[in-house]
């Protein structure tokens, strides 16, 4: 939708040449009014365009097209650009050096084609990478043995992996074309029939479901190793639809693993029951609650009707429910909710068997507040803030760009600050914050952004404090965007079991690839019993002591 131009005089306009204080001020306001007036004509005009659409199918025609803008019309909020401080160099990486030879085949020239005086010089050796993809269905033939005296038959055992009617490498191959390759299921059913096997699309379904059951001690296990192997951890969470159904899948990653955890909602009780693993309810009643509580804002009158409740031991959500409409009946629905919030909270952090994150990265989501004792916020996702707005007039967008750039050069020093800390750059940095997030532009909503950041300073500065941590959370929504794709392929699990599946196989899929191992090789070490792969979590918990990742 086109955008009135500016007229020239405005856009020529230059408030530092006016010298009357009040004659600024108020052409200032003004053009801050002529800003405000021009954004709600913009949404105005884009919401009678949908009222028209919209009215145009009631009388049966239908409406302007939907197309999808183009990379130029579209919002762009990415800051790569502005983040990077070099261009990226890319050199061609050799790979024979990575090549396993499977066979090598001699070749010989014909006698026929060679003259008399032709000498035999050695070989020159060529290697071409192929694949082979083909079926592999044995025939077992299994001894029987029967003893008359015992009346019973003795049979050979199949060996491990081919106990049903599809063997482990069709079982691995399938899972990682879903689940790493992000094959839906049709194009797989496809492939795989295309090869000679013999399977139908509800065998094939039950297949990428069932599977999960084998492996979901080790997705437990690798988020237990997880959060235990850094004293901080990435959470972000994207949309997920089970059945139809809308609901969230939440992001627990660092460095070495990533964890995924689909929920019907995400609100901050979910996010407690997220980092304890899904495990089933716990409560305490305890000091950490009663300051949750007052964080929450619960009433002195409804805290009081608390007293009953037993303090400092472990409840189960029978036990407290029990508890709330009995003895300490008469709290509202939403007063109940805040006080499971804060038992909740409290049976968390005070579990002396499951490990409790000290820092979580994330964004500025309400959710993730107070659950933690540090919270560092993303400055890639505060960056965004600013890139959402969309001056009118050139003098803002002036002002917008300078703040842009010193947003991103204060970033830059950031990361210097990380890979070098010192005592005078952390004060330095402490007061650049201030002085660039204080300032005031002229044009109010880039300075009530500013004003906003500067709010946050405690959590997007406590790298200063702690410079082990990341200044943003890309790793969590790196792990949100493959949960995207395998959406925007599979639409989404019909069942909580597809729902746990997708969550299990995601979580070891993207767990191996950090670790360096291959996804299929590991499936098929698990479902051969090999035994040639430790347990994931294992190798979680020493690559985090060699890299001194875990907590002290």
């Amino acid at each position: 939708m086109a955008v009135r131009p500016v007229p020239e005089a405005l856009a020529r306009l230059d408030l530092a040449s006016i010298a009357d204080v009040g004659a600024r001020q108020a052409i200032r306001a003004l053009l801050n009014l002529v800003e405000e007036l021009a954004a709600e004509n913009q949404a105005l005009r884009a919401e009678l365009a949908q009222v028209k659409d919209e009215n145009a199918r009631l009388k049966g025609g239908s409406g302007r097209p939907k197309i999808p803008p183009g990379k130029a019309g579209g919002s762009d909020y990415s800051s790569e650009q502005e983040r990077r401080s070099a261009p990226k160099t890319w050199r061609k990486r050799g790979k024979q050096d990575r090549l396993r030879i499977d066979r090598t085949e001699r070749l010989v020239v014909d006698p026929a084609r060679l003259p008399a005086d032709a000498v035999f010089k050695g070989y020159d050796t060529v290697v071409v990478q192929d694949l082979v993809l083909r079926t592999d269905t044995v025939a077992f033939e299994q001894e029987v043995w029967y003893s008359a005296s015992e009346r019973r038959s003795y049979r050979a055992q199949r060996p491990a992996g081919y106990g049903g009617p599809f063997g482990p490498h069709l079982r691995a191959l399938v899972l990682t074309l879903a689940y790493a390759g992000g094959m839906s299921e049709s194009k797989l059913l496809e492939l795989v029939q295309s090869t000679g096997i013999v399977i139908s699309a509800g065998t094939l379904s039950n297949l990428l479901t069932e599977s999960r059951t084998a492996f979901t001690t080790e997705a437990r296990e690798v988020l237990k190793a997880g959060l235990a192997s850094t004293p901080y951890q990435h959470l972000d969470d994207t949309s997920t639809r089970v059945d139809g159904d809308a609901q969230y899948c939440q992001i627990v990653c660092n460095p070495l693993y990533t964890a995924y955890r689909t929920t019907p909602g995400k609100d901050r009780r979910t996010i407690i029951e997220v980092l304890r693993g899904g495990r089933p309810a716990a409560y305490r009643f305890d000091r950490e609650a009663d300051r949750h509580l007052l964080f929450l804002g619960l009433s002195a009158a409804a805290r009081a009707k608390l007293v009953v409740l037993p303090r400092d031991q472990a409840l189960g959500e029978a036990t407290l429910t029990a508890l709330l409409d009995g003895p300490a009946r008469g709290l509202g629905p939403r007063q109940q909710e805040q006080v499971r919030e804060a038992l909740a909270l409290a049976a968390y952090l005070a579990d002396p068997d499951w490990p409790v994150v000290r820092t979580l990265v994330c964004d500025d989501a309400p959710q993730f507040r107070a659950i933690t004792e540090e919270l560092a916020l993303c400055w890639i996702h505060e960056g965004r803030h600013f890139k959402k707005l969309t001056p009118y007039l050139p003098q803002h967008q002036a002002a917008l760009a300078d703040s842009l750039t010193q947003f991103w050069e204060y970033y830059r020093g950031l990361l210097a600050y990380r890979a070098q800390p010192t005592a005078e750059e952390r004060t330095r940095l402490g007061t650049r914050f201030d002085t660039l997030f204080g300032t005031e532009t002229g044009y109010r909503a880039l300075d009530q952004r500013l004003a906003l950041t500067l709010d946050k300073k405690p959590e997007l500065l406590l790298v200063l404090e702690h410079p082990e941590l990341p200044l943003h959370n890309n790793p969590a929504e790196l792990g949100a965007r493959q949960r995207v794709r395998k959406r925007d392929v599979s639409f989404g699990p019909r069942s909580p079991a597809g729902s746990a599946a997708w969550d299990i196989f995601m979580t070891l899929a993207a767990t191996t690839r950090k670790l360096g191992l291959d996804f299929g090789a590991f499936l098929r070490d698990r479902f051969t019993h090999a035994g040639q792969i430790p347990p994931l979590a294992d190798l979680i918990t020493a690559r985090a002591a060699q890299l001194t990742l875990a907590p002290a």
